[in-house]
């Protein structure tokens, strides 16, 4: 009886779990099989593993094979385990020495003639092995750039198993990361290139400064998705760790660029509104798979035509607003991603949607109907509602608007003075400051927020609507370099929310 081991990594969600492979030969008829849990595409690796051991010019073995994976009780999913699989085998049929698989984790799907093929989630997978104390980890040579974006660990990339299995013999060397630039892509557009809407460019700004999300209203044509757009640009580059984490979670989503591996500018993310729960939240058949909501964390989504999206959907994206992240229950396990976005929301003020208001022709129920699929629960999350107006003035001669430069540079102060001021609670912005911690550690003068308890105490607003006035508040005076929230901007900030959206 011979047996091998070699080591992969299971991965749900941005989560990943060491997973150990055990190959036994045994005497009986030659066969092959797998337990451990393992779905559809894992059961097929039986036959991927042996054709491509066999074409790799190494003999399979012609006895019994059983290839178990640990935890037993842990659902494996993918592909992910072939290269660990055929190392396994090998390893138990003494055809390669076993010091290099003791402190090595190896990821990759095989192709029938022995290349290894790259697969989803390598990011997370590699920070897991690093996580467990491994020393190396062997990853398709495709996904090398990506791999090689964790330090702390030796990254190596393989082309093929037969590339592979000389290595392990000590008779070759296999690809390291090379230095590559990250994706510094540019966000579309400028600041500048929207006309007049002084007062949701100012919205635009304090949602840039403080994290918070936005609801624009108005006629077609007016600028609401140009102003959606250059919310990137105004926001600031992802730090390090931030950085990691989107990329990791467009990993899982399979959307990495093979050149450009690493997401340094923030996301923006604008799905169709006929998109389903799904594709919003995330999910799917096999591995739970990001949804936009996670796609966008660090960064914008933008929902355009919001009320043309399903009440369903709208409804779902109530937890992670509120939470910051989604947590996709299946029978198998909770895959768990990130998802601490801004939210802009864009409609029109009603079905028939005319230049000016005077020219609509819809009944008032039908007004009320149109943008009633947004809920009171999912309103009292949004932090400012801005309802734009036809141009008053000049359009098409009009002079340049403040550019994206500018305004940047106020936000960039604006949330430094706030990260300086949440520095010890690991807060950046204000919108992730619990109300509680906000109301009880810098309590504001009764006189500043009365207009805030006579609206709650009117039914006019709720505690949670209240303590997101405050949050605005406060990014308003970091605007302007105050120290406290004073009378005025306690009253900007209900106004944004007291406008009605319709």
């Amino acid at each position: 009886m011979a047996l091998g081991r070699a080591h992969s990594v299971a991965v749900a969600g941005v989560d990943g779990q060491l997973v150990e492979i055990e190959a036994d030969i045994g005497q009986g008829l030659p066969s092959v099989h797998l337990v451990g849990l393992p779905d559809t595409a894992l059961s097929e690796s039986r036959d991927r593993v042996r054709a491509a051991v066999a074409n790799s010019g190494e003999k399979w073995p012609d006895g019994r094979v059983i290839l178990a994976l640990s935890p037993a009780t842990l659902p494996k999913l993918g592909s992910v385990y072939d290269l660990a699989l055929a190392a396994s085998v090998l390893d138990a049929a003494d055809a390669v020495p076993a010091t290099k698989l003791a402190k090595t984790v190896l990821l990759g799907e095989l192709a029938l003639d022995g290349r290894v093929r790259r697969v989803r989630g390598i990011l997370p997978a590699v920070m897991t092995a690093r996580s467990a104390g491994y020393a190396t980890v062997v990853v398709p040579r495709e996904a090398l750039s990506e791999a090689g974006l964790v330090r702390g660990i030796e990254v190596l990339g393989v082309g093929s198993l037969r590339e592979f299995v000389a290595w392990l013999r000590g008779e070759g060397a296999l690809a390291e990361p090379e230095g590559l630039m990250p994706d510094m892509t540019v966000p579309p557009g400028d600041l500048s290139d929207v006309v007049g809407q002084e007062e949701a460019r100012w919205a635009l700004e304090v949602a840039a400064a403080g994290g918070h999300h936005l609801l624009l209203t108005g006629p077609p044509g007016i600028g609401k998705t140009m102003l959606a757009q250059r919310l990137p640009g105004l926001l600031p580059p992802l730090t390090d760790v931030e950085s990691l984490e989107v990329t990791a979670i467009h990993s899982m989503a399979g959307a990495l660029s093979g050149e450009h591996p690493l997401v340094t500018a923030p996301p923006f993310v604008a799905p169709h509104h006929s998109t389903s729960v799904t594709a919003m939240i995330g999910g799917g058949s096999g591995t739970a798979r990001p949804g936009a909501v996670s796609r966008a964390h660090r960064g914008v989504l933008f929902l355009d035509e919001c009320a043309e999206v399903g009440t369903k959907v709208l409804e779902a994206m109530r937890t992670p607003l509120e939470e910051g992240e989604v947590r996709i229950a299946r029978r198998d396990g909770v895959a768990r991603y990130p998802a601490r976005f801004q939210l802009v929301l864009a409609a029109n003020p009603c079905p028939c949607a005319p230049a000016r208001d005077i020219d609509c022709v819809c009944p008032p129920l039908a007004r009320r109907r149109y943008l009633g699929k947004l809920s009171g629960p999912l309103m009292d999350r949004i932090d400012l509602w801005v309802r734009m107006h036809g141009h008053t003035g000049p359009v098409l001669t009009s002079e340049a608007a403040e550019s994206s430069a500018a305004v940047r540079e106020r936000v960039a102060l604006a949330r430094a003075t706030a990260a300086e001021r949440w520095r010890a609670d690991g807060w950046r912005v204000n919108a992730e400051v619990p109300g509680h911690i906000l109301r009880r550690r810098f309590p504001l003068p009764p006189d500043t927020i009365a207009p805030l308890e006579a609206a709650v105490r009117m039914g006019r607003l709720s505690a949670r609507g209240a303590d997101r006035a405050i949050r605005v508040a406060w990014t308003i005076s970091d605007l302007r370099g105050g120290a406290l929230p004073s009378a005025r901007d306690v009253m900007l900030a209900l106004n944004f929310r007291r406008r009605s959206a319709q």
